[in-house]
């Protein structure tokens, strides 16, 4: 009996709820998901890879067969190790489409792994990452956007005024 494993990619720093719906989701469709954190050389991450590994797993405990590895490398090399038979990425809306499907496709090339999308839910389209830890910095409350243990490390850095 052959599973169907599919590979959610990103690097979650930090990883939200509209993060955690589109798993949630995605995990009715799969065997099994693979949270794969990964490294952006592009971005300016405010967690370690570590703590992103760390707060996802915390983040989507309640969720049966996920699991949250680090991307050592390419997203395609990874997925194909993992014996992966999809890649799943949440959109927000149009400009995330754009955004994706140049990676989308060049991930088929790579790794022959088709890229599935999952439409946000509409309550949660508005959360993503940049803006949540913007929220945290100036000081605001992120509990509707994040899990607790991410709340918690937000708070760590930022502090809370109350």
């Amino acid at each position: 009996m052959t599973s169907s494993i599919a590979v959610c990619p990103g690097s979650y720093d930090p990883m939200t709820l509209g993060h955690v719906d589109v798993i949630e989701r995605a995990r009715t469709m799969f065997d099994k998901i693979i949270v794969a954190v990964a490294y952006n050389a592009s971005k300016n991450s405010l967690f370690d890879l570590d703590m992103r590994v760390e707060l996802a797993r915390a983040s989507c405990q309640h969720i049966d067969n996920v699991e949250v590895l680090p991307v050592p490398g390419l997203l395609a090399d990874f997925c194909r190790e993992q014996k992966a038979t999809a890649i799943i990425k949440g959109l927000r809306g149009s400009a995330d489409f754009d955004a994706e499907l140049a990676m989308s496709l060049m991930n088929r090339e790579l790794s022959g792994v088709e890229t599935v999308f999952i439409m946000g839910a509409p309550g949660l389209n508005h959360i993503a990452s940049s803006i949540v830890k913007d929220v945290a910095r100036h000081g605001g409350d992120v509990s509707g956007f994040v899990a607790p243990a991410v709340e918690r490390a937000l708070s760590g850095i930022f502090g809370r005024r109350d």
